[in-house]
């Protein structure tokens, strides 16, 4: 597939609570698509509102966050030879960023897909990143092995719809539970070139929107506790990045 990067996605999150407890939400957001080999180039007074740092992804902070996902896909096998990584995220507002999921479509050379990564991060500061292989649908499933909410154990399984975006993005993440879904995550949304004046609309259209994601995190977290529904401790122990193949 033929994706122009770098582009915003101006869309919707919506989370849907099926166990112990109805629950659901959408917020509107916007993500960025981009290129790990030809990341944006922004006016010098719009870079505060869209910075990508290797210290908010996975690996080496040293690094370039290129230079960490082919490391990462070393040490599991993987060799792109160079071939194109498209990441979706959020980029950084004014010194901060919250990222509860960004996703690599790693590419070989000649564009095959050969596989993607599934980063997601937690409120307490800890990451972890799922190898996936999805098929011809952008469809896998992952086993959960990370703490994610106080409102859920760490038992279970990811079904996951991650389709590279075109014209159109659409991805969900199912978590399954003793056989039934226990929670259902989608993100949809509509491309925008990202130029400097699709970049200002934006931004001035969803203001801080990494820290209004943490901020309804944390809200929503408030709401569940105060309808009593139970709370998971966190483990104590560090899970390492995971693989699923």
């Amino acid at each position: 597939m033929d994706t122009l990067t770098p582009a915003l996605y101006d869309g919707t999150v919506r989370h849907a609570r099926k166990r112990d407890l109805d629950y659901a939400f959408s917020h509107r957001i916007y993500l960025w698509l981009v290129d790990l080999d030809d990341m944006p180039r922004l006016p010098f007074w719009l870079r505060p509102f869209a910075r990508f740092r290797s210290s908010d992804h996975i690996g080496d902070p040293d690094r370039t966050i290129r230079q960490n996902v082919d490391a990462y896909l070393a040490e599991h096998g993987v060799d792109l030879q160079g071939g194109q990584v498209l990441m979706l995220a959020h980029a950084r507002v004014l010194g901060y960023v919250f990222n509860p999921i960004s996703v690599y479509w790693c590419h070989r050379p000649d564009g095959e897909l050969a596989c993607v990564i599934a980063e997601v991060h937690n409120t307490y500061g800890g990451r972890h990143a799922y190898l996936l292989q999805t098929d011809e649908r952008g469809r896998a499933s992952a086993e959960k092995e990370f703490y994610v909410s106080p409102f859920l154990t760490i038992e279970g399984d990811y079904s996951m719809s991650l389709r590279e975006p075109g014209e159109r993005l659409g991805i969900s993440v199912t978590l399954h539970q003793d056989g039934a879904p226990a929670l259902v995550a989608t993100l949809s949304g509509t491309r925008r070139p990202a130029t400097a004046a699709e970049v200002l609309r934006t931004v001035a259209r969803r203001p801080l929107i990494t820290q209004r994601t943490s901020a309804l995190i944390r809200r929503h977290g408030i709401t569940l506790w105060l309808k009593r529904l139970p709370v998971v401790p966190r483990p104590s122990h560090h899970v390492k990045e995971g693989v699923t193949r």
